[in-house]
């Protein structure tokens, strides 16, 4: 028996960021995201490659706010958004290794020795990001 799975997708990702503008623009200005909406006395940003939709929430007091603990905390371990191709991939690293506030967790690599090639970074306010450009 084969199942049908009843989800179609990412609609939207959500995340609580400590500086709503500097990661606002790290996705409009270094990965070509749209902002397509945002509420001001939240405040938040909802921004959209086109397909995904990312929402960027303001910690409430980012002098306190606990930081993103992938090993400890049940919840995110990292979120992964795909490039067109493998050019698209060395590139963005080539860009986002000299942006402020990213961190490179390690340059694009194949994946498990396959085909599919992929980064991970830390995007300002340190949440983990994989960028995966997926086998031909």
């Amino acid at each position: 028996m084969t199942a049908t799975a009843l989800t179609q997708g990412a609609h939207h990702i959500g995340l609580t960021v400590l500086d709503l503008s500097q990661t606002r623009s790290f996705f409009v200005d270094s990965l070509g995201f749209n902002q397509v909406g945002e509420v001001a006395d939240y405040p938040a940003a909802f921004l959209s490659d086109g397909t995904t939709i990312i929402t960027l929430w303001q910690a409430e007091n980012p002098e306190t706010a606990i930081p993103f603990d992938r090993k400890n905390v049940v919840g995110l371990h990292h979120f992964a958004l795909k490039v067109e191709n493998d050019e698209v991939l060395d590139k963005l690293y080539w860009s986002l290794s000299e942006t402020d506030g990213v961190e490179i967790e390690f340059a694009p690599e194949s994946l498990r020795g396959g085909a599919t090639r992929h980064m991970m970074i830390e995007i300002p306010g340190g949440i983990r990001m994989e960028l995966i450009a997926p086998a031909a």
